[in-house]
């Protein structure tokens, strides 16, 4: 028998309504079980997310089984009697595409969508498993392109092993999603992702070079790449082998005003615009010296105050500066300045009194007040904590400029044995989130102002992705963030990424807890097993018309499979993600209980041991 002949045998009912893109068949008297044996082969008939076909002459349809029910059951729904023939069995079928077989090439012209509409008593046929492989290999195969844009990561379930491929053009240039509870194997799905992206080769005899970027909140991803990612780790309070990575230049001057703010004054209640004006003051005045355009703060009290009618701590501009290029200076571009000019035109251009033509240092009563000695505390300690010296170390001559601070993330690096480390791992474990998020956002702000002051053909050399862990702690969907400072920045990338050859991928367990406009703008969705009511029903919401019930799929699925659906997919398709070796995992292993209970306690050594890593 030939590839979609129409074969009785496989024949499992009749469509009853048609209404739109949605059918319902009843089942035929025949199927007295959920399976159907055909040339050897077992098929099982009905199961969510399984297509179906029907002929219409040279013409195929295609639909996803979306439900399955007892007429009871819903003539029970809308409180109607029970007649004798209500133990008919129906299905609903969500129409999807269209297909024409050409039996001279053996070959498959596959359409997404509908253009020719089944009538109601038309039959309805299984899939053999050779038709499903032609389906998703037709599906995927439509490009000709000399670049291939479609990278294999998984294969579709019940396809005989058909390779799923990944349009990875479209995945990243409308952003990605994937989504799973706790356990479901969502880490290992990112890994899997990223590792077929190394390995993929977009053109004969060439090598992929893909620029990621993670932000890794729990330090897992390190382990999995080992020489084909560079591994920044912020801080390490422990210096053992499994946690440390080299040391990365992200220095404080990167930071725009409104994230330097929040970092040296906080987000409360009771915050001041007076303080706010102290920073923003403070930092431009910082940064205009650092450019050349004002002279320095005094550098102790009893300087000479000014006469020519302005503030003691407005700026003033140079010998040979005008005053628009005062006027006109953006102190939110990433210009290095000093940390101890800033602290300078604080305590002494800012918090002074003028007394007989001299500055005075204002009161004590009156530092608090006015919250001068509030925000130099604040620096103070900030300076001092080793957590975040590598961001508070000050600026001189000898400090890494603006173009090594991007070459770190973007930029070519080789190991030892020559590989390329194109993954760029950000380990962030280990920070408060006060600090995780301004530098979280300080990260994607410099990434996305990176892309927009490209060229086109830049762009087009150079295209970004940023991976974001626990999404949820950016873009809540209700609530302060816990990194607070970089839901701007994260918004702004979903909106506009796209425009400027930066990807977003979101990553989380809590998709409920994710921003709804942000996930919204995700083209791509891969979802894991998720088994919170409240979960199914938000990723429900932004799945195409039709599929959201593929949800009902979603709490039963086995561990590494997922609903693969979006412009990223060649079709909606239920997948199981690649295997990876030991090596290739992440470091996210839940602990074995009953194996660590088996085993001897750690000694009053081991114990004073590990307090002395958290005490040093």
């Amino acid at each position: 028998m030939s590839t979609f002949d129409l074969v009785t045998d496989l024949r499992i009912g009749h469509i009853v309504e048609v209404s739109g893109t949605s059918i319902r068949i009843e089942l035929s008297g025949d199927v007295t079980e959920l399976t159907r044996t055909y040339e050897g082969r077992v098929y099982p008939i009905g199961q969510i997310g399984s297509i179906v076909k029907v002929h219409f002459g040279r013409r195929l349809v295609f639909g996803f089984v979306t439900l399955l029910r007892m007429r009871s059951e819903e003539l029970l729904e809308s409180n109607r009697p029970i007649t004798p023939d209500a133990d008919q069995r129906l299905m609903e079928v969500e129409l999807f595409a269209e297909g024409v077989w050409k039996p001279a090439d053996q070959s498959l012209h596959f359409v997404r969508g509908i253009t020719t509409y089944p009538l109601p008593r038309q039959g309805v046929h299984l899939l053999t498993r050779e038709e499903t492989t032609h389906i998703y290999s037709a599906a995927e195969g439509q490009k000709n392109e000399a670049t291939s844009s479609l990278v294999p990561f998984g294969h579709y379930v019940g396809a005989d092993n058909t390779s799923c491929r990944a349009n990875v053009d479209s995945m990243f240039g409308m952003h990605c999603a994937v989504l799973g509870s706790t356990g479901s194997g969502k880490s290992g799905a990112v890994a899997a992702l990223l590792h077929s992206m190394l390995d993929h080769v977009p053109e004969p005899d060439t090598t992929s070079h893909p620029r990621i970027l993670v932000i890794d909140p729990h330090g897992e991803y390190g382990t999995a790449f080992r020489n084909r990612a560079m591994v920044y780790r912020a801080y390490d309070p422990l210096g053992n082998e499994e946690t440390t990575g080299s040391p990365i230049s992200l220095p404080f001057w990167l930071m725009s005003a409104d994230e330097f703010r929040l970092l040296a004054i906080g987000k409360t209640e009771h915050e001041a615009t007076s303080q706010n004006n102290i920073i923003y003051k403070a930092l431009t005045h910082a940064r205009m010296v650092a450019a050349g355009l004002v002279d320095a703060a005094p550098s102790e009290y009893g300087a000479d105050v000014p006469d020519d009618g302005l503030e003691i701590d407005a700026p003033r501009p140079k010998k040979g500066i005008t005053q628009d290029e005062i006027v006109e200076f953006d102190s939110d571009k990433p210009r290095p300045f000093s940390m101890d000019e800033l602290i300078k035109h604080i305590k002494y251009a800012q918090a002074v009194n003028a007394t007989g033509g001299k500055t005075k240092s204002k009161s004590a009563t009156d530092l608090s007040k006015e919250g001068f000695r509030s925000i130099l505390d604040k620096l103070s300690v900030l300076r001092r904590d080793p957590r975040i010296h590598f961001m508070m170390k000050d600026w001189d001559d000898q400090s890494p400029s603006l173009e090594h601070v991007i070459a770190q993330l973007v930029g070519q690096i080789q190991g030892e044995d020559g590989a390329n480390k194109d993954i760029r791992i950000l380990d962030i474990s280990g920070l408060p989130n006060e600090v995780a998020g301004p530098l979280a956002a300080m990260l994607a702000r410099l990434l996305f102002q990176y892309k927009v002051y490209q060229t086109t053909e830049e762009r087009r050399r150079d295209p970004v992705v940023l991976v974001c862990e626990e999404a949820h702690r950016y873009v809540p969907d209700r609530g302060d963030a816990e990194y607070a400072e970089a839901q701007t920045a994260i918004r702004r990338i979903a909106r506009e990424g796209r425009k400027y050859g930066i990807g977003l991928m979101l990553v989380s367990q809590r998709p409920a807890d994710v921003e709804s406009t942000v996930i919204s703008q995700c083209g791509t969705w891969l979802v894991l097993r998720l088994t919170n009511a409240a979960d199914q029903q938000h990723v429900s919401r932004f799945l195409p018309d039709g599929l959201s019930g593929m949800t009902k799929a979603l709490p039963n699925l086995a561990q590494q499979e997922a609903i693969f659906v979006g412009e990223g997919a060649a079709m909606p398709a239920r997948v199981r993600i690649r295997d990876l070796s030991q090596e290739q995992l992440p470091k996210s292993e839940t602990a074995k209980f009953a194996k660590g209970w088996a085993l001897d306690r750690l000694s009053e050594d081991e114990i004073a041991a590990v307090a002395r890593r958290m005490a040093g």
